[in-house]
């Protein structure tokens, strides 16, 4: 068994369903590592946003004269939000824009906010913890505010270049700061708290869930609706077919499903005609087996009698015509159990033959010249016009088809007077070989023309011996037929003549088909 069907052939449809459906909501929901690349360039950004303004800021600060120096550190922090230091060459503090201005930000503790940013801190976690994303460090005001307690001023100062870092405030909003070194000998701190990248990550998840949480809402739904409409319709029909298995086959009905026009409508209908053939087939049987028992104890019954009477019989005459009655008996039962054996191994037969191409027109003419070269019975003639070659073609195996015709042939001699003519004549019409056996007997009453088909049943000329038939022949006749997916059946001959005609029509054999050719 295939790797991929070992392992899912453990599980029913519907767990099977939902896992599928599943798979695909999962690539969906890798939308959050997109949340986090997109958190990070956002981040970046603003780093880089951050130090090239306060570049600028530095540059003006240094071409400005001593007593706007301070005003426009304010004026910048109240147009940016930020809180700006400026430390002298010797780290310490010489300037904050928060105690020039109103402070620009306030930085809030968990404690003091509503539980609803509670939900979000640990959303954020966990967000982190499936993307498995850095974790910036904390930030916090250093107790004594000298250059020395930023790193970032350190590395602007040993670098010369602006230098800006990203960390966590304490409710896990980002703290933004940037540092740069100036001319003169002092440096420049800028830090902002920037609650927008945290509300529009935020916003951007909350849309993300909506759309997965509806996605996994329309999954399940058609998860189960599919599991509905496939899973508990085979469940039906794996019930019924259990069933039948066990043996109550007369019993059960196959649900066909009408309303469905899928596959699962196309698999109950062929489930539950093949019930119905099984059922037919059982019940043949049955009727089979009592008619063989019903046919055997006819002949069983006279030899027995006939060999218990032999012992009583004294006089020659009398037991020579015991002796004869009992070897009929006996010949009559071979022929029954030689008929009967057939009967009941055309079909297995025929499932196993390879049927190949057979030009009918040439095999009756076989058959008849064969027939004429050994005598036909009371002076019946048989005719036969040959069509072209290779047009009466079907494909069947040659054998049983012989056998078809056989007993075609040998009921209607059998029903012709005295030096009738038995007509055979095989034509082509609508993709089909039609074959006709015309005699000139009594014919068969309407009333009996389906029933001669039948198993045990026979209508014999007057006169005829009783049991030189079994009433096997039309009916293995019709087997045989029905196995190459034709038809045979019964009617009037079409010139109103008095007699019966048999046809059988089979199924023509195309040109493209291998082994069709010319002799």
């Amino acid at each position: 068994m295939p790797a991929a069907v070992r392992w899912s052939g453990r599980l029913s449809l519907t767990p099977r369903i939902l896992a599928v459906n599943v798979f695909a909501l999962a690539l969906l929901a890798g939308g959050f590592f997109y949340l986090d690349s997109y958190r990070t360039r956002i981040v970046d950004d603003r780093l880089e946003q951050s130090a090239r303004e306060l570049k600028l800021l530095a540059i003006g600060i240094e071409n400005a004269p001593g007593d706007r120096q301070n005003p426009l550190i304010a004026a910048y922090s109240r147009q940016t939000g930020d809180r700006v230091r400026r430390y002298d060459a010797t780290g310490a503090l010489i300037a904050d824009s928060f105690a020039m201005d109103a402070p620009r930000y306030r930085l809030r503790l968990p404690s003091e906010e509503e539980w609803q940013r509670h939900v979000a801190r640990f959303l954020d976690k966990l967000m982190d913890r499936v993307v498995s994303a850095d974790r910036p460090p904390d930030f916090e005001e250093p107790a004594i505010d000298r250059a020395d307690a930023w790193p970032e001023v350190a590395d602007a100062r040993a670098t010369g270049r602006p230098q800006a870092v990203n960390r966590y405030a304490p409710d896990r909003t980002f703290m933004i700061s940037a540092a740069v070194q100036m001319k003169d000998g002092t440096s420049l701190l800028a830090t902002e708290n920037a609650r927008d990248i945290t509300r529009t990550v935020r916003a951007e998840r909350f849309r993300l869930g909506l759309v997965l949480g509806a996605a996994v809402l329309a999954s399940i739904l058609l998860s189960l609706f599919l599991a509905r409409t496939i899973v508990q319709p085979l469940q039906r029909l794996a019930r019924a077919a259990v069933r039948v298995r066990l043996g109550r086959a007369r019993e059960v009905t196959v649900p066909r499903l009408p309303e469905r026009r899928d596959e699962i409508g196309m698999l109950a209908r062929a489930l539950s005609d093949m019930s119905i053939a099984l059922r037919q087939r059982i019940d043949a049987t049955d009727a089979f087996a009592a008619d063989v028992s019903h046919e055997l104890k006819n002949p069983i019954a006279s030899l027995r009698s006939a060999l218990d009477s032999l012992d009583r019989v004294d006089r020659p005459d009398l037991r020579a015509q015991l002796m004869a009655i009992a070897q009929d008996d006996v010949r009559r039962l071979d022929r029954l159990i030689t008929d009967i054996a057939e009967a009941s191994r055309v079909d297995a037969e025929l499932s196993r033959t390879r049927f190949e191409p057979i030009d009918l027109g040439l095999l009756i003419e076989k058959m008849v010249i064969a027939r004429e070269a050994r005598g036909v019975p009371r002076g019946v003639r048989l005719a036969f016009a040959r069509p072209r070659k290779d047009v009466a073609v079907v494909l069947g195996e040659e054998g049983r088809l012989i056998r078809v015709l056989d007993n075609l042939i040998d009921n209607a001699v059998s029903f012709s007077p005295e030096g009738g003519l038995v007509r055979i004549i095989a034509t082509v019409a609508d993709d089909q070989v039609l074959v006709s056996v015309e005699d000139e007997g009594p014919g068969v009453p309407e009333s009996e023309r389906e029933h001669i088909f039948r198993r045990f049943h026979s209508v014999r000329p007057e006169g005829e011996t009783f049991g030189k038939h079994s009433g096997l022949g039309l009916a293995i006749a019709r087997s045989i037929v029905e196995g190459h997916q034709g038809r045979i059946c019964i009617g009037d001959r079409e010139d109103a003549l008095r007699g019966a005609c048999f046809v059988v029509r089979l199924p023509m054999a195309l040109a493209r088909d291998p082994g069709i050719v010319s002799e």
